[in-house]
């Protein structure tokens, strides 16, 4: 039995955590520690695991696959909750990305910064989680655009012009208000039309 002073000691003694790299949580899943298709997230080298979506968050994911696939085209590549890999540490999924056109789709590597035109994560809990540690991954990253669709106020919230880790330009736009997008020429959404 531990006595009190070994238990001082314990509580006293500093924490570490292993921060993981993003081929180290890929040998997890082939070795079955983490199921594929999980929901899971390398973010700052944690690995963190998806809220559950709601039905009005995966109906406004499914509409928005819907509008840019009609809209954009050849033009992009429309993900869905697929990874991008930003670096060693950092490989989030968001709702929707808008990749550039690759012939491979993607298939030899995982879209990086640079591949990426627009990013969007539709949040109800998660609102404070991506407004902050992903809106700032994604503007260290060079991410050009970024859309919170933001459930609890029914608006939308644009971050565009990244510099210096951080983006220079916020809009928060409500129902009756036109998105229009700084990444994707031509590209304007009535918030409605996201928000249903």
């Amino acid at each position: 039995m531990e006595t009190v002073l070994e238990l001082e000691k314990i509580e006293s003694s500093p924490l570490t955590r292993k921060k993981f790299r993003s081929d180290e949580v890929y040998k997890m899943v082939e070795a079955g520690i983490l199921p594929e298709e999980s929901g899971w997230e390398l973010i700052g080298g944690e690995i963190i695991h998806r809220m559950t979506i709601g039905s009005k968050h995966a109906s406004i994911v499914k509409k928005l696959n819907r509008i840019f696939a009609g809209l954009l085209d050849e033009r992009t590549i429309v993900s869905i909750l697929d990874p991008i890999h930003i670096d060693s540490h950092n490989e989030p999924e968001p709702d929707v990305a808008l990749l550039k056109p690759r012939e491979d789709f993607y298939a030899k590597s995982h879209p990086q910064p640079e591949d990426v035109l627009l990013l969007i994560e539709v949040a109800d809990s998660s609102v404070e989680f991506d407004r902050e540690t992903k809106k700032s991954l994604y503007a260290v990253a060079g991410i050009t655009e970024f859309w919170l669709v933001n459930l609890k106020e029914n608006t939308v919230e644009v971050f565009s012009q990244p510099k210096n880790g951080t983006y220079r330009l916020v809009q928060i736009l409500e129902r009756g208000e036109v998105l229009h997008s700084s990444a994707i020429e031509s590209l304007s959404l009535e918030v409605g039309e996201i928000l249903g």
